[in-house]
């Protein structure tokens, strides 16, 4: 993809100890992590609708008044939003788990804490278990549910296996914990650092909105830690 093309389509990019500046009308919801009747991380359920815009500014500090956008508050309190996240494509970062029908591919650094993984005695077991068909049903299920993309979920041909998604973003509200969750970028929305280059641009990845993410600016889970 070549700068123009870059600059002309959607797109978010990170501004220096700044917002989150996002182009080209991009739909803005809330997402809501829901749970089954064992406390567990399960469905997502959409809620309300940001009105339209062609660009507007997510705040990056966590300490917005009219959140999810920015309001210059991280002016007042001198946001450190150094990028500190790797470079590298996703494959090269993650352990790989090989079962008898998936495999799943697992980047720690990228996780954001949603907890989806952890149903039906988790996904990594399910993987090991997935000549079981409703085991490799529910493997699929939570690697697609994973906001982050720390987890993919591969077929024995070697295709990943990932929901579909028009290019959004969701603002993660986690009721469970009590808190609002990271910023997901969602249908291979590139993500540009504050010095210009492109991250790898992915099916669904996580922003961090709480200011404290190790792996800026990507969501680390700090806001549940």
């Amino acid at each position: 993809m070549n700068n123009q093309s870059l600059h002309d389509g959607p797109r978010v990019r990170v501004s220096k100890d700044g917002p989150y500046l996002v182009s080209g009308g991009i739909p803005l919801t809330k997402q809501i992590i829901g749970i089954d009747a064992a406390g567990d991380s399960y469905k997502w359920s959409e809620g309300q609708k940001c009105p339209s815009k062609d660009n507007y500014a997510l705040c990056r500090c966590g300490r917005s008044k009219n959140k999810p956008f920015c309001d210059g508050t991280h002016n007042k309190v001198n946001f450190d939003g150094t990028e500190t996240a790797r470079r590298e494509p996703y494959i090269n970062q993650v352990e790989r788990i090989d079962g008898p029908a998936l495999e799943l591919t697992d980047a720690v650094e990228l996780c954001a804490s949603a907890r989806f993984c952890e149903r039906a005695g988790g996904i990594w077991n399910l993987t090991e278990q997935s000549e079981d068909s409703e085991a490799k049903r529910i493997a699929i299920e939570e690697a697609g549910n994973c906001p982050s993309g720390r987890l993919v979920v591969w077929d024995k041909n070697g295709k990943d296996i990932e929901p579909k998604f028009e290019p959004s973003i969701g603002v993660v509200e986690d009721p469970q914990k009590g808190m609002r969750g990271p910023i997901w970028v969602r249908g291979g929305i590139p993500v540009e650092s504050a010095d210009g280059s492109v991250y790898e641009i992915r099916n669904r990845v996580t922003l961090c909105r709480c200011g404290k993410s190790s792996n800026k600016p990507f969501c680390d889970g700090s806001h549940v830690k």
